[in-house]
């Protein structure tokens, strides 16, 4: 593992834009789900700890916004990858710009507010409810474990495993996640057709309302 590690660092991977491709879906897929994990760890804290929400707005627990950001921070820190401050800082930089648009675009021109640290713990240093102190160096951590773990076990399964199953695998449970995106942004407002956060609220799942 170590050799394996040592050539992440100093060699250029040799994939061809195929299995790249199935690298960066992977990282779409499992960078969402944790985001949905994290997200419903911690608002179970924030809340007391009595009661569990379902976060994001798909079928399948995923959020978006985390996916958008992995990526942006791969390639925005790849090609300095061996400098872990130089990761972190634009970790830091890239999630807390993410995370002031994302959040601003959503409560000023769709009228949704999924986050709002004015409500929150450990909330010190927030700028309109929309980005805080604490979150962008929580995700500048995250970022070094994307970086330093996920990505290079990432890249150790894309060489392990038949290209051809490697690409059936990432390409399949990436489509997957992004068709449940594309219906509740989508096809739910052109056909009218139910939201999941609908569906299951009027299956009793508990959601976070900030607005």
């Amino acid at each position: 593992m170590k050799k394996n590690f040592k050539n992440y660092l100093n060699k250029e991977p040799k994939f061809d834009k195929s299995t790249m491709l199935g690298i960066y879906c992977l990282i779409i897929v499992l960078s969402g789900i944790f985001g949905w994990i994290y997200e419903v760890i911690f608002y179970y804290f924030n809340s007391g700890m009595k009661q569990l929400y379902w976060r994001g707005s798909n079928f399948l627990p995923w959020i978006n916004i985390y996916a958008i950001g992995a990526i942006l921070i791969i390639l925005l820190t790849f090609k300095k990858r061996k400098n872990p401050l130089y990761v972190f800082g634009i970790s830091i930089i890239t999630t807390g710009i993410l995370e002031y648009i994302g959040g601003w675009i959503l409560e000023n021109l769709m009228n949704v507010k999924c986050w709002d640290y004015t409500q929150e713990i450990l909330s010190f240093g927030n700028i309109n409810g929309y980005v805080c102190i604490r979150s962008v160096l929580i995700f500048g951590i995250f970022s070094l474990v994307l970086m330093y773990l996920v990505l290079p076990f990432c890249f150790y399964i894309a060489k392990k495993m038949k290209k051809k199953h490697f690409l059936i695998l990432s390409y399949t449970l990436c489509t997957i996640f992004l068709i449940d995106e594309i219906y509740n942004l989508v096809f739910t407002k052109m056909f009218s057709l139910p939201r999941a956060s609908s569906i299951y609220k009027n299956l009793g799942f508990p959601y976070l309302y900030f607005k």
